[in-house]
């Protein structure tokens, strides 16, 4: 099989550096390929000088700042992670420049909600455009808060609703828990309440539970199709609330959350689209948005597979 090919956007911020250990942890994992990339745009002038005019800036000062950015994470996941990537400063809009490597990578991870560092070019704006637009999936790191590392990724949960985007999410989902060996939970969360739900509408003759199981039928579905073969238990869940709030509320007992993105049709398109958005704003572990369509290089079903 092809060696997974792992691209992290750094900018010189402690967020990018946490972004960059934790794609070194997984490539040491998936035993992958990584590049760690800081782009910078071309700028022909800077801040207004003294004298009211514009002072002039190098084009390779902004080169040299970038492969610093680049150069100093790097080196930090050589030694906190003994992974050895390669590095590479590019010009153009961050979020430009990662959206086209995702067209031939297999994983793009950044950082959230980026200050200072290198001009703070890339995460903030970036952590929310670039999940938005690439082609394969993206992981978003936010900052530590409980000073826990991120990494080994133990425990995986997934946001299904039947659309095709949150299927290819739980295909996702499922090979990160094989080559993690982590437990895995599939969560389908539909608000039925009837005070003020969004389901509030259904006739009262309409069996609330009947449509718990028939739903729950279909998530066994799902799941017996993302297993694809492997003997690997799932755990799973339809839960009555608010998808939003039901996955930021894993977020802080689980290591990565998985949800697809522009979610539509399925069950009426509750989970994906916005829901993923929110998650990402306010998730406390990293988030793994996958888009539709991506290069599926799936492991063997063949393979074993052990719990922790």
């Amino acid at each position: 099989m092809d060696q997974t090919e792992i691209v992290v956007g750094v900018d010189g911020s402690r967020e990018s550096l946490d972004a960059a250990l934790w794609a070194g942890e997984h490539a040491k994992r998936v035993n992958g390929h990584l590049t760690v990339v800081c782009a910078y745009p071309t700028a022909s002038y800077s801040a207004a000088a003294l004298d009211g005019g514009f002072a002039v800036v190098d084009d390779e000062s902004l080169h040299q700042g970038a492969l610093d950015a680049a150069n100093e994470a790097a080196a930090a996941v050589r030694e906190q992670v003994g992974v050895d990537p390669e590095v590479s400063a590019l010009v153009g809009d961050p979020s430009i420049v990662l959206a086209e490597l995702s067209k031939e990578c297999d994983l793009i991870v950044i950082g959230s909600r980026g200050r200072g560092g290198f001009a703070d070019r890339l995460l903030g704006a970036v952590s929310s455009a670039v999940p938005a637009h690439s082609k394969c999936p993206v992981v978003t790191v936010p900052p530590h808060r409980s000073g826990k590392p991120f990494t080994p990724i133990e425990r995986i949960v997934v946001g299904v609703d039947g659309s095709d985007q949150a299927s290819t999410a739980l295909v996702k989902a499922v090979d990160l828990a094989f080559a993690w060996q982590a437990e895995l939970t599939a969560v389908v969360a539909i608000p039925v309440a009837t005070a003020g739900g969004a389901m509030a509408w259904l006739p009262v003759a309409v069996d609330r539970q009947v449509l718990l199981d028939d739903i729950m039928e279909s998530l066994n579905s799902a799941i017996e199709k993302a297993l694809n073969g492997r003997d690997m238990w799932v755990a799973r869940h339809v839960l009555d609330g608010s998808p939003a709030a039901l996955l930021t509320e894993f977020s802080t007992a689980v290591d990565l959350v998985v949800v697809g993105t522009r979610g539509r049709g399925g069950f009426a398109g509750m989970l994906l689209g916005s829901t993923s958005q929110t998650v990402l704003h306010h998730s406390t572990c990293p988030v793994m948005t996958v888009p539709s369509r991506h290069r599926d290089r799936r492991p063997s079903p063949t393979q074993s597979w052990e719990r922790r």
